[in-house]
């Protein structure tokens, strides 16, 4: 037999690190392991730890970053751990020497981690750090500024499961009709050939008319598409699938092109995130949380092979990688070695507004999206009071140049109350929620 694919002995990006916070911890889950990542003031780079205090396992992601000491406090009864995660401070102890003592057996649980283009990387097996220090990240070749290449990066957590997000990715066939006038038309929809060019344990590769596509496991999935003269500019798309627990996962995404610069430089990260990438998602949702409770409803009684029907080469990349699945992770996620049941992913959530909940599954995640949507909110109060203070201020104006003066003062007001009616029933929603209706595109 094939060996098992060990989910756990491999570098998943959790995040781009200009997203993290440096001044306070940040909860993630990889793998049902729910880690913490914090940084140190004293350090350049993040630490990731287990999100457990060793005292009474409370999350650490719930603690603050301590000013004096630099170190990580639990907020339930204030232990403090170093970046090596040794316990440094207990304050309920009257013994200056019960800390030294005991050091290794009070430490939080720490876990490898790195900063590599862009990305924060952690490796979820505690236990093979050596292994973790000899393993290259699952970088991209794309992701190289000095031969030209220009890229944004996106993060979100999804309402469906690692193998659907992989099986979704890999399938380019999809985008004419569930992307419709946001990355595709379904008018222009062709036949899609697909040659595999190699299929192995740790690689699978596929040559489209378009380009290459590159499945790395467990976590890399990469789309590298040359056009113009001779082909020299190009285009990608990186995508991180990361499984999170049953039924959740996260994709963590960048997209370089070696042309254009100067427009990736002067268009808004979080622009881009509002009217593309997250349509993207939002088009996807629906149909692939619905598929996959289906799938694990006809699962019970027989296979894919029998529940897909996969009759033409658009779907051979899928077939692929159901079958690399099958060979090497007998068909499913290691959830039983974390204490998790897939029981709970095998039920349709029908609330559009939950599985289409930008902030929770974005905005929170994301810096640009959260600093954009407080300027957002404050031009809103600024606005509203402005048009108060004009109207006040008209009222009070002596009737001989209430006309001359007070007219213009309102029309400025009035604009402002148009800019206001935008950013609060346009602009706002586009970071909570917009409701993907396939039907009306």
């Amino acid at each position: 037999m094939p060996p098992e694919f060990n989910f756990f002995q491999h570098w998943y990006p959790v995040s781009p690190v200009e997203d993290l916070d440096p001044k306070r911890p940040t909860g993630v889950t990889i793998l049902g392991l729910q880690l913490v990542i914090w940084k140190p003031p004293s350090s350049q780079n993040y630490r990731v730890f287990l999100d457990q205090c060793p005292h009474r396992l409370a999350p650490l992601s719930e603690g603050r970053v301590d000013e004096k000491t630099g170190n990580l406090m639990c907020s339930y009864h204030g232990w403090q751990f170093n970046e090596e995660g040794l316990c440094t401070h207990i304050p309920q102890s009257d013994n200056p020497q019960l800390v030294a003592k005991n050091q290794q057996n009070l430490c939080a649980v720490t876990l490898p981690c790195c900063q590599e283009n862009d990305l924060l990387w952690v490796w979820p097996d505690r236990n093979s750090a050596e292994l973790a220090a000899n393993t290259p990240r699952p970088v991209s070749p794309q992701l190289d500024a000095s031969k030209g290449f220009v890229w944004s990066s996106m993060v979100r957590d999804l309402e469906y499961d690692w193998q659907t997000l992989v099986e979704n990715v890999v399938d380019p066939s999809h985008v004419p009709f569930a992307h419709h006038g946001v990355q595709g038309n379904r008018e222009h929809a062709t036949p899609m050939k697909m040659e595999i060019i190699q299929s192995t344990p740790d690689l699978i590769e596929v040559k489209t008319v378009m380009g290459s596509i590159i499945f790395e496991p467990p976590c890399r999935l990469e789309y590298s598409i040359s056009f113009g003269d001779e082909g020299k500019k190009q285009i990608g798309l990186v995508t991180y699938c990361i499984p999170v627990a049953p039924g959740k996962s996260r994709i963590v995404a960048q997209f370089p092109r070696n042309f254009a610069q100067t427009l990736h430089r002067l268009t808004p990260r979080w622009w881009n995130h509002i009217q593309t990438r997250n349509q993207v998602l939002d088009g996807d949702m629906i149909l692939l949380h619905q598929q996959e409770y289906f799938l694990q409803q006809r699962q019970r009684t027989e296979s894919w092979k029998t529940a897909y029907k996969l009759p033409t080469n658009a779907d051979r990349l899928v077939i692929e990688f159901r079958n690399w699945f099958d060979k090497y992770c007998q068909g499913k996620l290691p959830w039983g070695e974390v204490g998790l049941s897939t029981a709970e992913s095998l039920k349709i959530n029908n609330k559009r507004e939950e599985l289409l909940d930008r902030y929770r599954q974005h905005t929170q995640h994301c810096r640009s999206c959260r600093d954009a949507l407080k300027i957002v909110q404050r031009l809103q109060n600024l606005l509203l009071a402005n048009f108060a203070i004009t109207i006040s201020v008209v009222a009070l104006l002596p009737d001989q140049v209430r006309l001359s003066v007070g007219l213009p003062l309102m029309l400025l007001a009035l604009l402002g109350m148009v800019g206001f009616t935008w950013l609060k029933f346009w602009l706002e929603p586009r970071f909570y929620f917009v409701d993907y209706i396939h039907a009306d595109r």
